[in-house]
């Protein structure tokens, strides 16, 4: 009995902690499901991106996908987080800084309207801003998303990066 006590103290200490240091969108930024569905038929999705050497991004049965258009203010970020697979992304209008959360020179990669990124998803922590004094939309296909589950998780911040 002590031990389930326990067990379930961690685990509810674990999840306040989590909750706590997450990052969540600022105000404004709106995310709109536009379409939601999973796969007819068993989907084995390679991705390969870059040169070399090429990121592969692997997903063997893909379940979910779903397509959302977001909205950002200006100034507006999407606060840190993941995805549970891939996710392609095209930018509309406004110009959308991307940091990734595995680079402490917290350096943006930069994407005007009519260009794409491919983040890898599958735990990949990054976060997405609005570029200074400009409103952004970008619509992103995600895939690998669990039946009716999320398209994201919010992540702590790494702690490199100046305050959003």
């Amino acid at each position: 009995m002590k031990k389930k006590v326990l067990a379930a103290c961690v685990t509810a200490a674990v999840a306040l902690t989590t909750a706590v240091l997450a990052s969540p969108p600022s105000p404004g930024v709106v995310g709109t499901i536009m379409a939601r569905a999973g796969f007819s038929h068993p989907v084995d999705i390679k991705l390969k991106v870059g040169e070399a050497p090429v990121e592969v991004i692997h997903v063997p049965d893909a379940r979910d996908t779903v397509m959302q258009k977001i909205v950002f203010p200006p100034n507006g970020v999407t606060g840190w987080h993941s995805h549970p697979g891939p996710a392609i992304a095209l930018v509309v209008r406004g110009e959308l800084w991307l940091y990734s959360g595995d680079d402490p020179s917290c350096v943006p990669e930069k994407f005007i309207p009519g260009q794409a990124f491919v983040d890898s998803g599958q735990g990949h922590v990054h976060l997405a801003r609005s570029a200074p004094g400009q409103e952004s939309e970008v619509w992103v296909t995600y895939l690998d998303v669990p039946p009716g589950g999320a398209v994201r998780t919010d992540q702590p911040d790494p702690g490199f990066c100046p305050s959003f």
